[in-house]
C-alpha cells in the first residue's frame, strides 16, 4: 500500500497490486465488448468494430454495430457489474463468501416479482421489469426483517436467505405450473437469463440506475469495509453501523432486482466474480471496482461463449454462467471445508 499526497494535500493511499488488477479487468471488458460485438452471423473485425463505434464504418456495420449489437453488450456489461457489486456487498455484510443474493433469496425474490408480471398480469417488458423490482425489493425488507435480532449478523442472514430462497424456488415452479402454454414458455426462456433481443429500451434504464446506485455504493466502500471487522469494531471506528448497512443492503437489493429485470435471474456472478476478484487483487476489503469489472467480464465472455462455441445452436447466457458457476461452487465449498470455516 502506497500513499499519494495531492498538490492540495489530500493523502490517498493506493495498493499498486489492485489498481494493476484494475486495469488489467478494465482491458479485458473492453476487449471482450469489442469481440462480442464483433461476433454474428455478420461477422465484424476488431479494427472495424472500433472505427464504427468512433463514426467511421460503412452505413451496414453502422446499423449492426450501433443498433443491434452494441446495446446487448453494453447491458451485459452493466448487468454483470450490478450483480457482481451486489455480491461483494452482501459477501462483505455476511462475511461470507456463501453470502451472494442469489443464494439468499435476493433474486430469486425478483423472479417471483417478473413471473407473477407474465403469469398474472400479463406484463409486458415494462410490466416484468417492474415486477422484477418490486419482488427484489421485498425479498430484501423480508429478509433483513426476519434475519433481524439486536442486528443482522452474517451466518443469521444467510440461513434466513437461503431459507427464503427455497420458498420463493417454489413459488416460481408453482407459478410456471399455473401459466398457460405460451405464458410458460415465456417465463421458462425468461427464468434462464438471456441478452437475446436487448436493445436500447433496456439499456437505458439499467443505466439510469447504476449511475445513481454505482458512485453510492463507492461513497460507502469505506465504511463497508470497516464492517467485514464486526459492529463493535466499526461502532469503535465511528461508523453508524445499522444506517450503513440498511443503504447498503437496499443498493444490493435494487442492483440485482434491475439486473434481473434487464437480463433474467442469470446465476453464479454475483457468487463468483467479487471472490476471484479479491483472490486476484490478495487485498482485504470488498475490492469494489475489481468486483465490477470482473463481473462486466465474466458475462461478456460468457454470452461471447454461448454464442460462438456451439455452433448454430446459441444458448443462452444463463445456461454457460451456470455450469461455469457451479463448478465454481463446489471449488469454494470444498475450499471452505477444508480451511474449518464450514
Amino acid at each position: 500500500m502506497k500513499a499519494i499526497r495531492t498538490p492540495g494535500g489530500l493523502s490517498v493511499r493506493v495498493d499498486p497490486r489492485a489498481a494493476a488488477v484494475v486495469l488489467l479487468l478494465a482491458a479485458a471488458v473492453a476487449a471482450a465488448g469489442v469481440v462480442l460485438i464483433g461476433s454474428g452471423d455478420f461477422p465484424i473485425p476488431p479494427g472495424e468494430v472500433i472505427a464504427t463505434l468512433l463514426g467511421n464504418g460503412t452505413q451496414a456495420q453502422e446499423f449492426i454495430v450501433r443498433d443491434l449489437r452494441l446495446p446487448r453488450a453494453l447491458v451485459g456489461l452493466l448487468v454483470g457489474a450490478s450483480l457482481a457489486l451486489s455480491g461483494a456487498i452482501f459477501q462483505s455484510i455476511s462475511r461470507n463468501p456463501l453470502g451472494s443474493p442469489d443464494v439468499i433469496g435476493f433474486g430469486q425474490g425478483a423472479t417471483v416479482g417478473a413471473l407473477s408480471a407474465i403469469v398474472l398480469f400479463d406484463g409486458g417488458a415494462v410490466g416484468v421489469a417492474g415486477g422484477a423490482v418490486v419482488g427484489g425489493v421485498v425479498t430484501g425488507v423480508a429478509v433483513y426483517l426476519l434475519a433481524w435480532k439486536r442486528g443482522v449478523h452474517g451466518y443469521r442472514l444467510v440461513l434466513v436467505g437461503i431459507g427464503m430462497a427455497a420458498m420463493l424456488t417454489a413459488a416460481n415452479h408453482y407459478l410456471v405450473t399455473k401459466a398457460s402454454l405460451v405464458d410458460a414458455s415465456r417465463a421458462t426462456l425468461w427464468m434462464t437469463g438471456s441478452l437475446d433481443g436487448r436493445d436500447w429500451a433496456q439499456v437505458w434504464p439499467l443505466l439510469g440506475m447504476c449511475a445513481v446506485l454505482v458512485p453510492l455504493v463507492f461513497v460507502y466502500g469505506r465504511p463497508l469495509r470497516m464492517l467485514e471487522m464486526g459492529d463493535d469494531a466499526a461502532y469503535a471506528l465511528g461508523v453508524p453501523v445499522e444506517r450503513t448497512r440498511v443503504v447498503l443492503m437496499g443498493s444490493g437489493v435494487v442492483l440485482i432486482a434491475v439486473a434481473t429485470a434487464a437480463a433474467g435471474p442469470i446465476a453464479f456472478v454475483a457468487l463468483s466474480a467479487p471472490q476471484l476478484a479479491r483472490r486476484l487483487t490478495r487485498s482485504p476489503g470488498p475490492n469494489l471496482a475489481a468486483a465490477a469489472l470482473m463481473g462486466a467480464a465474466l458475462l461478456l465472455i460468457a454470452d461471447w461463449t454461448a454464442t460462438t462455441a456451439f455452433g448454430e445452436r446459441q444458448l443462452p447466457v444463463g445456461v454457460v454462467t451456470g455450469v461455469l458457476g457451479g463448478c465454481y461452487l463446489l471449488w469454494l465449498l470444498v475450499t471452505e471445508r477444508k480451511a474449518g470455516r464450514i
